[in-house]
């Protein structure tokens, strides 16, 4: 049976939040945005109306994206959401995130959506163009 064009995936990871949750948690604990988020993130979010919002997406995706990497052992602000507005958004990976994925070879496509009271993110880990099969 020949190879398939498009390999499966290598893991898959989705994450919904609760958007007041995490707000009311960033009120109570004002440092903690910045060791979730990066400063791009933070500048994102801060120039939308409901700066909340965008970060419980971009939090949802962070945890996603640990459930499709199959590790939590990896600091949540090594992982960047970019995009925004009309692009697409895509994640980027920083130190050990970035390492980590390199030595496993996949590649991170991410989904975000979110109403009024919840964020969602869905992550799919694939094999990277570059990774030996």
């Amino acid at each position: 049976m020949p190879a398939s064009p498009n390999p499966p995936p290598a893991g898959i990871g989705i994450d919904l939040l609760d958007i007041g949750r995490l707000e009311r948690a960033l009120e109570r604990r004002p440092r903690l945005a910045e060791r979730l988020f990066t400063d791009g993130e933070l500048a994102y979010a801060r120039s939308r109306h409901r700066p909340g919002r965008h970060l419980a997406a971009r939090f949802a995706a962070k945890e996603a994206a640990l459930k499709a990497l199959g590790s939590g052992a990896l600091a949540l602000r090594e992982i960047e959401v970019t995009g925004g507005d009309d692009e697409a958004p895509r994640l980027r990976l920083h130190g050990r995130a970035a390492a980590f994925a390199g030595e496993r070879g996949v590649e991170l496509q991410v989904s975000l959506t979110h109403s009024q009271e919840l964020a969602a993110a869905a992550v799919l880990a694939v094999r990277a163009a570059s990774a030996d099969p």
